[in-house]
């Protein structure tokens, strides 16, 4: 299998374009999304087919299980086609949404039209022997984000498993610890379905400012800071623009 591997801001993905449907199985992308045994990657981006400057892309998840959408992935996915058809403007089909997606005057940065964000109304949920209040986003993927006045990775290991298998998810959500900060600024530790722990998040960083302009934390646009770096993304009439670099780091193939 040929492959190439990018990331987002250290959120990392095997990208592959197979000729049998039936390649790609859960099994195999667990192999190959194991850091130890396998490549190492935070999911597999599976593209199942392109015409011209439309793609559609099945997103794995480390575990082996799909994912309805990914901004980073998407992002990924979108700035290989960019390059593979030479065009300006691209468009990623996934499981939830097709994602439009067009190449800024900036090298290696991807604008994203992610369509439609719905915020929830905040919700108060017993986890890991506290009760937490939670606002639950849609970004065609499900999220819970947490304000919180400090940040702590620890806090994070402890929370983000929790509330990802809670009843109130019964098909599991990527969850966000949230900060916010000055000038319209949000700073934001992950832990995603299906992964765990990630530097960064797309999508995630969708559901955080989406919720910080909704409940008024900030105004958009939010720049949204992670571990792996920063995103910016601009919340309009309940519409996301997710813009943010993406950078090739190898080609190869693998028997695995």
């Amino acid at each position: 299998m040929r492959f190439e591997k990018w990331h987002a801001l250290g959120n990392a993905y095997l990208l592959a374009e197979l000729k049998d449907a039936g390649a790609m199985t859960q099994e195999r992308v667990r192999r190959l999304c194991d850091v130890d045994t396998g490549i190492g990657s935070d999911g597999l981006l599976e593209v199942l087919d392109r015409v011209g400057t439309r793609a559609r892309v099945r997103i794995w998840n480390p575990d082996g299980s799909t994912a309805e959408l990914s901004g980073n992935g998407t992002r990924i996915a979108a700035a290989w086609l960019l390059r593979e058809s030479a065009a300006d403007t691209v468009e990623i089909e996934t499981e939830a949404r097709v994602v439009r997606a067009v190449r800024t005057p900036l090298e290696g940065v991807v604008r994203q039209d992610l369509g439609a964000v719905a915020v929830g109304a905040v919700e108060l949920l017993d986890v890991a022997g506290e009760r937490i209040s939670v606002v639950p986003v849609d970004v065609g993927n499900p999220h819970a984000v947490v304000l919180r006045d400090e940040l702590s990775r620890d806090e994070l290991l402890r929370l983000g498993p929790a509330i990802e298998t809670h009843p109130r998810f019964p098909g599991r959500t990527n969850v966000q610890l949230a900060r916010p900060g000055p000038q319209g600024s949000v700073s934001i530790l992950v832990w995603e379905r299906g992964a765990g722990e990630t530097a960064a998040s797309g999508s995630s960083a969708v559901a955080v400012a989406a919720a910080a302009t909704s409940r008024g934390w900030c105004e958009s646009p939010v720049r949204v800071t992670m571990p792996g770096g920063e995103l910016r993304v601009a919340i309009e009439n309940g519409q996301a623009v997710l813009e943010g670099p993406v950078e090739l780091i190898c080609v190869g193939t693998t028997e695995l």
